[in-house]
């Protein structure tokens, strides 16, 4: 007769015992100037959630309006006393705080405070396991392919081209553009002297930031689509489907949205609706690690490639368990504040193989950029 097998053991219990958030600019070595509006410093909240094992996770969120930086810095230390005492679980974390902030709507300030506390949530649960993000969500770490998001703003065609040849570093071969100067003339010329600087070899992606109307965004699009962009990103207002279906309908050139989804269920709607070729799920605005993989996997559903959007040191966590993986955003603005930056070889980021997502803070640096 067989020996019974012992039940298997149960996963380490972690609880919450406190949540603290810090403001930061950091320095950026390139500005950017979007149709949006200028970035000098990056304004990012350090979360970091301690649990009463011993064990703290962290993360961090961009928040490119610096005067929203302390309201969320209030607004997570005001969470606490909600989850305090909680089984440091993501998804029921998330569960809890999404009943609980449910009559204010699941957009803004509360889905990026409750994101900040699901990654942290993660990282806790990545080192309590001794295991990193990518391999607790039954993947492996791996380099992914990625593109220098980290300049090339409205700055016309001379400069923006020479900045574009910079970009190349690190072994780059895709890089991002952001467009939506006041005519489209000056957007093709830019978008020209970059393609023509960068060579052949490399990728161009362009953003216009949402600054377009339909009509409008149709418009420039056609005079783009023989230029061999990559995509074309965000051309009109992010929320509105059906103006963003019709433009994917009319272009040649792949559209490409998502950074302002703010749930797994917008991801879906634009699916549903035809709204682009390609998806790019922030992890703060989404609400998470947790809710960017539901999205990567209604995406890989119908075919979709995802992609991430900022926050590279988690999305090459997340980009590595993604079945329809595309590219990563890479940018830097977090290098400032932290021990290890991840670094990119021949165009390539490779998730940290350290528990969670080996993140940790360079104290010192805080000091030195905090927000008083």
């Amino acid at each position: 007769m067989p020996t019974p097998k012992s039940p298997p053991k149960s996963l380490p219990a972690f609880h919450v015992r406190s949540l603290t958030a810090r403001a930061v600019l950091a320095p950026m070595r390139r500005t950017l100037a979007t149709a949006s509006g200028a970035v000098t410093k990056a304004p990012l909240v350090l979360v970091d959630l301690a649990t009463k094992e011993g064990v703290t996770g962290r993360s961090y969120l961009f928040v490119p309006s610096v005067p929203a930086l302390k309201p969320l810095v209030a607004l997570i230390h005001a969470t606490l006393p909600l989850i305090e005492g909680m089984q440091a679980a993501p998804q029921d974390l998330e569960r809890h705080l999404q009943k609980k902030f449910l009559l204010l709507g699941g957009t803004g300030l509360v889905t990026a405070a409750i994101a900040g506390i699901d990654m942290a949530a993660w990282d806790a649960l990545g080192q309590a396991q001794g295991l990193p993000l990518a391999a607790l969500w039954g993947g492996t770490p791996r380099p992914v392919p990625a593109y220098n998001s980290t300049g090339l703003g409205l700055m016309g065609a001379k400069r923006t081209a020479a900045e574009a040849v910079a970009l190349l570093e690190f072994g780059f071969r895709h890089i991002k553009l952001r467009l939506g100067y006041p005519t489209l003339e000056e957007d093709v010329a830019v978008a020209r002297a970059v393609v023509k600087a960068v060579g052949p070899g490399v990728a161009v992606m362009c953003d216009f930031n949402q600054c377009l109307d339909v009509p409008e965004a149709i418009r420039r699009g056609h005079a783009l689509d023989g230029l061999g962009l990559y995509w074309i990103e965000e051309p009109t207002r992010a929320d509105d489907y059906a103006g963003n279906a019709r433009i994917a309908r009319e272009l040649k050139t792949l559209v490409q949205i998502g950074e302002n989804f703010w749930s797994a269920h917008d991801a879906e709607k634009a699916l549903e609706a035809g709204a682009c070729d390609l998806i790019m799920p922030d992890a703060m605005k989404i609400g998470g690690a947790s809710a960017w993989l539901r999205a990567a996997a209604l995406a890989a559903a119908r075919g979709v490639p995802v992609s991430s959007h900022l926050f590279p040191e988690f999305s090459a966590q997340l980009l590595s368990v993604a079945p329809s993986a595309h590219f990563l955003e890479y940018v830097d603005w977090a290098n400032p504040v932290l021990k290890e930056p991840l670094e990119v070889k021949d165009g390539r980021m490779a998730a940290c193989a350290r528990p969670g997502s080996g993140m940790a803070w360079d104290e010192r640096a805080v000091a030195k950029y905090r927000l008083a």
